[in-house]
């Protein structure tokens, strides 16, 4: 047995701590702290084995494991990435997948280029984002979708994905329906039984026989110290399966409750599935499609990837997700992480912190934005000049959350990318004018924008291609430069160039990472005030019944109303912008000769 134990390396350590008060309701805002620890992996460079990430906090989204447009010095160069999220299905038009054949004790992230010491990395089967219709999938398989058409992937094919390549943490397979809705009662039953039993197969120890093939053999079939040596707890998130039907959410999270069986206990180790699980996964797309799709506002799409109209991104639509992710959570601990995917705005995120207690979100809607040419600007919480000039104007008209750098307009502007944040070099002027200082004394300080695109640096250091071209010169410190302005981003997009879609990834990266870091200030700033004055029930609402908003997070609450009432939450610039991009991409993208010279001959 030790042979066999030899073959299967430490699983790295997730503990995920609350910080926010215990007397709080369940689904009030939190604040927390994830850390994984590396077990044999204690360097110096990476703070003693450890990679933390603070909540709420965010995910990055990748398409073949890679962040779209951003080479791995530009990762290098986006210290905000802490955690990537990798859909494993982009690499399955291959048998063997070829990130299984890599040999290193990190196979994953040595196939895609993230430092272990640096960087989270997650696997799932399918792409969260991916709304398109599938195949159904079977009692023992579920369908993915690769570059060469559906495949069917089966719980020991995942479970051998996942023993080879060894991701920080793991999706659970689960039973989502990708069909158009609606789904009858006896689908959503059985989404939610194979969505057990495959969670189930993720816990058995990978030298253990099947759930399923286990049942059928006498308890004497495999020693329990035997089983016990194999088993290596991974780090499992669980898919929270129920469609838009609050009872199936609820009847879901009961199964994660319920005492397992002898033999099942016995193979897995475990009391319930629950015990298992380190965090809730909630995907928005195929809830949003049902959503939709039960309001009669439109039919269910099929398009690729799923991207709601505006009519769709609403607060009906997020108060509809935090009511059912509350039903998902209701007998479910706390203590656990909740991870959302493809929330649709920064309005929906406040939304669904505020009223769910979401911990995480990845970036899916902020790379889109850089994908279609906006660079994203806004502000938590409000400035309070911003409120006074909107409340000076007769008929308000909102801020958009960012700028469609295709429009005209930036051709002659040579201002930064965003004005709610500073770059490097007006930051340590403001710092050094003492002058400037004291006129903005009035006025709340803003944060930098730390990305390449707004604090760019520059070296005269030679570059290095490899070890043998060391010239064992002095290597220089790194200096500020000046940012780049949209005139520049502006005239990149409409040559087509790739940097500007870098840059902008880049840039939109770090205003979520500013834009979270926010608000947690402001969380905390509710945490401080409830605990300087001893609030331990005085006024405050407790019990997991309490009303959203109802709990000690009243600034929190406050400040996402004014973000309601400065910024358009129906994302106009992203419909204009992603227009201009198609006509931008049909005039210089691929084929463009040939459509030119058939336009020629027609004419």
């Amino acid at each position: 047995m030790s042979t066999a134990r030899s073959s299967f390396p430490p699983v790295p350590t997730l503990e995920f701590q609350l910080k926010s008060p215990s007397v709080w309701p369940k689904f009030s805002p939190r604040l927390g702290q994830l850390s994984v620890t590396r077990p044999g992996h204690d360097t110096p460079e990476n703070r003693g084995g450890k990679v933390e990430l603070l909540t709420p906090g965010l995910m990055a989204s990748t398409t073949r494991g890679v962040i779209p447009h951003l080479t791995r010095d530009n990762v290098r160069r986006t210290p905000c990435v802490k955690w990537v999220h990798v859909p494993f299905e982009s690499f399955l038009q291959v048998d063997p997948p070829i990130p299984t054949l890599q040999k290193s004790s990190y196979p994953l992230h040595t196939f895609l280029g993230f430092p272990p010491a640096q960087h989270l990395v997650s696997l799932s089967l399918r792409d969260p984002a991916d709304g398109r219709e599938m195949p159904p999938n079977g009692k023992l398989f579920a369908a993915a979708h690769s570059s060469r058409g559906a495949r069917k992937v089966t719980c020991p094919a995942y479970r051998s994905y996942i023993t080879a390549t060894r991701p920080d943490i793991v999706f659970s397979m689960s039973d989502i329906p990708f069909n158009s809705p609606p789904h009858s009662q006896k689908r959503i039953s059985k989404s939610i039984e194979r969505s057990a039993q495959w969670l189930m197969s993720i816990f058995t120890p990978p030298n253990a026989p099947l759930v399923t093939e286990f049942q059928d053999r006498p308890t004497a079939g495999l020693a329990s110290e035997s089983i016990s040596l194999a088993i290596q707890r991974l780090n499992v998130f669980v898919h929270m399966v129920g469609g838009i039907q609050p009872a199936a959410r609820s009847a879901f999270a009961a199964a994660l409750l319920e005492p397992l069986e002898p033999k099942e206990k016995q193979l897995v180790q475990l009391a319930t599935l629950d015990e298992g699980v380190s965090g809730y996964v909630f995907d928005l797309v195929p809830i949003r499609v049902a959503l939709v799709a039960e309001r009669a506002e439109t039919t269910a799409s099929t398009r690729h990837p799923y991207h709601p109209s505006l009519s769709e991104v609403n607060g009906t639509v997020t108060e509809s997700l935090a009511s059912l992710i509350r039903a998902s959570l209701q007998d479910l601990p706390v203590t656990k992480l909740r991870l959302v995917n493809t929330a649709y705005s920064p309005h929906e995120m406040l939304r669904l912190i505020r009223d769910a207690g979401v911990d995480l979100f990845d970036t899916y809607w902020a790379q889109q934005a850089a994908n279609w040419g906006v660079a994203l600007d806004f502000r938590f919480p409000v400035a309070p000049d911003q409120g006074r000039k909107q409340a000076a104007t007769e008929q308000p008209k909102k801020y958009q959350v960012g700028h469609n750098l295709y429009e005209q307009q930036f051709a002659h502007d040579f201002t930064r990318l965003t004005d709610s944040l500073l770059d490097d070099l007006e930051y340590s002027k403001r710092q050094n004018d003492s002058a400037a200082a004291s006129l903005h004394s009035g006025k709340s300080e803003l944060a930098i924008c730390s990305c390449a695109a707004c604090s760019p640096t520059w070296s005269n250091d030679p570059l290095l291609h490899s070890t043998s071209d060391d010239t064992g010169i002095e290597l220089g410190k790194r200096e500020s430069a000046s940012p780049y302005t949209r005139a520049y981003i502006h005239h990149l997009l409409h040559t087509h160039e790739m940097s500007a879609h870098a840059l902008l990834v880049m840039h939109n990266l770090t205003v979520m990472d500013a834009f979270m870091c926010e608000v947690r200030a402001v969380l905390q700033r509710d945490h401080d005030l409830n605990s300087h004055s001893g609030s331990h029930g005085q006024g405050m609402a407790t019990g997991s019944n309490a009303l959203p908003g109802a709990n000690g997070a009243t600034f929190f609450a406050t400040e996402v109303a004014r973000f309601e009432q400065m910024y358009d939450d129906g994302l106009q610039v992203l419909a204009e912008a992603k227009v201009c991009w198609a006509e931008v991409d049909l005039a210089r993208g691929k084929g463009r000769l040939a459509r030119e010279r058939a336009k020629a001959s027609g004419a």
